[in-house]
């Protein structure tokens, strides 16, 4: 029976690849978004300098053969604090997600699979907390938390929870009152077994393609809160923050703005064109 189960997970893994691979837009997403996790990985070995370095000598330098994307305004190598960046933002993206992920994905599983009045008491609280737009439910939390990497992370992972609670319980709701649910039932299984084991597994192909593009809209959230001063503290390479400090400049040292903006276009554009991917390949009406 193991067997025969992993033989079909095996299968389904194939055919999703199968799948994805005919979106080519999907693809170059995917490859574009191994370039910047192996860029994140190797950073210390591609930046040119000390991403904390400053040269009050070479301050508002252009893009040269000695500093790639120029310098900034304490003449510290803007290439190397993209690179360095990079780690930043794609951890705020990945783990805030996963913040959002579990926790919304459980809250919506409970809501969908109990009764009504337990569906009713977390549902609402999760419109109260839909009412208040996204970004300052997490300026909000952020502001309570005060500054930092883990502080940014809860913050944007918290106000993602409504979300996922919603897809969550919408899938538990169309799959509850299916024969092989009622089967395990029947034989005995426990509610928890029931709901990690058989429900949720198959309920995660909405919430994957969700995932995908949160990461996206929670990169762009981090950014933002940096951009007004709530994201990780001065001096850290955060792609908002840096742009944050290149604004005042803008018109006169362009580049300081332009490659912190484009490291944040193109890591959004990666991960929006793989949701798109993921979403075709895991939908049933679109099976060939």
């Amino acid at each position: 029976m193991e067997k025969t189960t992993k033989k079909r997970r095996f299968l389904r893994l194939k055919e999703f690849w199968r799948r994805l691979k005919k979106n080519k837009l999907a693809i170059v997403g995917l490859c574009i978004l191994c370039f910047l996790v192996l860029v994140a990985i190797f950073a210390d070995f591609i930046a040119t300098h000390d991403y904390a370095e400053q040269d009050l000598l070479n301050q508002y330098k252009l893009p040269s053969k000695d500093h790639y994307f120029g310098t900034d305004k304490f003449g510290r190598d803007i290439f190397s604090r993209v690179v360095h960046g990079s780690r930043i933002s794609l951890t705020v993206g990945f783990i805030s997600v996963g913040i959002a992920l579990v926790f919304g994905s459980l809250i919506g599983a409970i809501a969908g699979y109990f009764s009504a009045r337990v569906d009713n008491i977390l549902m609402r609280l999760m419109d109260i907390l839909l009412a208040i737009p996204q970004i300052l439910l997490a300026i909000a939390i952020s502001a309570s938390l005060g500054t930092g990497l883990t502080n940014l992370m809860i913050a944007v992972g918290i106000s993602s929870i409504p979300q996922y609670a919603r897809i969550m319980r919408a899938a538990v709701l169309s799959l509850k009152d299916q024969q092989f649910i009622e089967a395990t039932k029947a034989a005995g299984g426990s509610n928890f077994r029931t709901i990690f084991v058989h429900i949720i597994p198959n309920c995660l192909a909405p919430i994957i393609v969700q995932a995908t593009l949160g990461v996206a809209f929670a990169i762009l959230t981090a950014a933002g809160l940096s951009f007004i001063g709530l994201g990780l503290d001065p001096g850290v390479p955060e792609w908002g923050a840096m742009l944050s400090e290149g604004r005042d400049y803008i018109r006169d040292f362009p580049h300081m703005t332009l490659f912190p903006g484009l490291a944040i276009m193109i890591t959004i554009l990666s991960l929006n064109l793989l949701g798109d991917g993921f979403r075709d390949a895991l939908d049933p009406k679109l099976r060939d």
